[in-house]
Parts: C-alpha cells; sequence; structure tokens
C-alpha cells in the first residue's frame, strides 16, 4: 500500500504566510491573467466569444493548423472544453477541421477568414491590455521579465511546445 499523505515541506522551506501572497509568483500570474481577460470580457462578448474562443483564435492567427491537442497546450484549454469551443468556433464559420495528412485519427484546425477577421477585431483591445500591464516599465525590465517567463515555463514543461 502506498502512502498518498501530502509531502511535508522541508524545514528550511519558508510557508506561504511567510512568503505572503505579494511574494508568491503563482499567485501573482493569477492575478494578472484574471484582470487582463475580464479587461477583455465585454468585448469579447460583444464578438460572442468566450476566453477558450478567444485563446483558440488568437493561437490560430500565428500557428497555422496545429493539431487539437497542440491547439490545446498553445491555447491553455483543456482538450474537452476546447472541443466544445472548437464546435461553436466552426459552427460560426471562424475555422474549419481538416484530418491530418499523416494520421487520418488527428485533426488539425485552421482560422478562417471570418475568424482572423473576428480575431483582428478584438485584438487593438489585447494589445492595449498588454501594454497597460507594463505601463512604467522600460523596454529592457519587460525583456528581462518575458525571458524570465520563458525559463519558467521550460522549468515546468510537460509537453513539448
Amino acid at each position: 500500500m502506498t502512502d498518498q499523505s501530502p509531502p511535508k515541506p522541508q524545514p528550511d522551506q519558508p510557508r506561504l504566510g511567510e512568503i505572503g501572497l505579494t511574494n508568491y509568483a503563482p499567485y501573482l500570474m493569477n492575478r494578472i491573467m484574471g484582470r487582463y481577460n475580464a479587461s477583455l470580457r465585454d468585448e469579447m462578448a460583444g464578438l460572442g466569444l468566450t476566453t477558450p474562443k478567444m485563446r483558440a483564435l488568437a493561437v490560430l492567427s500565428v500557428i497555422d493548423g496545429p493539431l487539437i491537442r497542440e491547439l490545446s497546450v498553445y491555447s491553455v484549454v483543456e482538450q474537452s472544453t476546447l472541443s466544445r469551443a472548437l464546435d461553436q468556433l466552426a459552427g460560426d464559420g471562424l475555422i474549419r477541421r481538416e484530418a491530418d495528412a499523416v494520421d487520418s485519427r488527428a485533426t488539425r484546425v485552421f482560422i478562417t477568414e471570418a475568424g482572423r477577421a473576428h480575431f483582428e477585431t478584438l485584438w487593438p483591445r489585447m494589445a492595449e491590455a498588454h501594454e497597460r500591464m507594463f505601463r512604467g516599465i522600460p523596454p529592457e525590465e519587460r525583456r528581462a521579465f518575458v525571458g524570465t517567463l520563458q525559463k519558467m515555463l521550460a522549468n515546468i514543461r510537460k509537453h513539448e511546445i
């Protein structure tokens, strides 16, 4: 029988109360993304988009024809939630699905011209929200921060992409 008890903190490892929420990176990242998504919610709703749909269109505007499982990773949306979003996007004519040329069981997803136009309507608000997050932060700090995020992602990466 395996011991399923949670791991005990190491004696030299500070507790969350000692670190504080405002110094705990995962908490800060969640707060930032929550505010970013909330700032776009009304505009997305006006376009008939949800956060998973917006993320899918954003990825598809940059990456041409990813497999659904790749799109799930890039858009940070669980595959079951993404499948529902893709059904709706396809129904609205914003994406199209095609069987993969190598593996007929796999499906690739492509943005349509209508989908690209939809996304381009939202993009200025996304860019504005992005700029607002970095207001007062010099370009070299931005680059360093993004570089740190890329390293962090590599440290916790589950997928090759």
